[in-house]
């Protein structure tokens, strides 16, 4: 019987128990005496005559015990210093990469405390005290995490202040692009066969999108969108530019029916001077503040074109048209759904009411 060291039996040790347990059930129903069913179940006797004592005061539900979960090796201390630890990062520990995998836990476990756990006894451990193996996010080395604080911890205070006193909408705008490559996305496939998905190797072009998500108290949230082709020619814009921005700001503008406080990041397009010039232009209706750089995290409508590419995963598209056709009707769906634009606010951790 296999023993996970600091965790008590494994998965394994503890099913190939309850066979047993089953067999000796089977075998007690059949009439077999004690003596014959523990020399062909390899246990000893007394275990036989203690499962059948079990099996007729509460029939097979008292023979399949769970029994003890194992003696834990790290005091309640311990394992608080181990979260500290783990929190400040694998480069702290002196490996090269910011991944933690079992195999560096459980070296760090021996480093601080001198006990040895096996791989799947630190996988035990780590799940008992609310741990999980996740995707981590990224964050820029370039990105000011004191200003993205404050933004946080002022919820979008001064945003908040203008629009509520010119009786307005915060709008968050973005841009995202989609090749003929498609998202790579997880699928069902045999075990020990990695599924293989055809896309095409090469193709030229390219879908841009622009989004608006707008938010005012009492009111249901909204999104605006507009994309773009790029399929190389010549004088053919590659993307979304500032008059595209333009457009889309004054359509949502007249269906929106108030000022808008636009939200939005440093890029160039946002700062060339003719942007500048329409913003100084239509100040009555429209004031701008920027993010923090390198915060995509704290943009709701970057979620929403997380949505719209996740939607389009394993997409074998056949031509570029196909792939507009599936990024537009990504948009339109949730253009219909305010909770999912709500959703996307909620993942920033920014706060909009008050």
């Amino acid at each position: 019987m296999r023993y996970a060291q600091g965790g008590g039996l494994t998965d394994a040790g503890r099913a190939a128990r309850e066979r047993v347990r089953l067999q000796a059930v089977e075998r007690f129903e059949g009439g077999q005496k004690n003596r014959e069913i523990a020399a062909a179940l390899r246990v000893g006797e007394r275990s036989v005559e203690r499962w059948r004592r079990q099996w007729r005061e509460r029939g097979e539900a008292g023979v399949l015990s769970k029994g003890s979960p194992g003696r834990p090796r790290l005091s309640d201390a311990q394992i608080a210093r181990l979260e500290r630890e783990l929190e400040r990062g694998p480069l702290v520990h002196g490996w090269a990469d910011q991944r933690w995998t079992l195999a560096r836990i459980k070296a760090l476990i021996g480093r601080l405390f001198h006990v040895s756990y096996t791989v799947e006894g630190t996988w035990q451990l780590l799940k008992r005290h609310g741990w999980s193996w996740q995707q981590p996010a990224r964050r820029a080395i370039e990105r000011d995490d004191q200003a993205v604080e404050g933004l946080e911890e002022g919820d979008l205070a001064a945003g908040k202040s203008t629009a509520a006193a010119c009786n307005g909408w915060i709008v968050f705008e973005d841009e995202a692009g989609q090749s003929m490559t498609p998202p790579r996305a997880r699928s069902w496939g045999r075990r020990g066969r990695t599924p293989v998905v055809r896309v095409r190797g090469r193709g030229s072009g390219r879908v841009s999108m622009a989004g608006l998500t707008c938010y005012k108290q009492g009111k249901r949230s909204r999104m605006f969108y507009s994309v773009r082709e790029y399929r190389g020619r010549k004088g053919e814009p590659k993307g979304i530019g500032w008059r595209d921005l333009r457009d889309l700001l004054v359509r949502a503008h007249m269906q929106l029916g108030g000022p808008i406080v636009l939200v939005w990041d440093n890029l160039r397009m946002h700062l060339v001077e003719p942007m500048r010039e329409f913003i100084a232009d239509h100040a009555e209706w429209l004031t701008v503040f920027q993010l923090p750089s390198y915060s995509p995290d704290l943009n709701p409508q970057e979620g929403i074109c997380e949505l719209v590419k996740r939607g389009i995963g394993n997409l074998a598209a056949a031509d570029l048209g196909q792939i507009t056709r599936a990024v537009k009707r990504g948009l339109k769906q949730i253009q219909y759904r305010s909770e999912l634009v709500d959703g996307c606010l909620a993942g920033t951790g920014l706060i909009m009411d008050g």
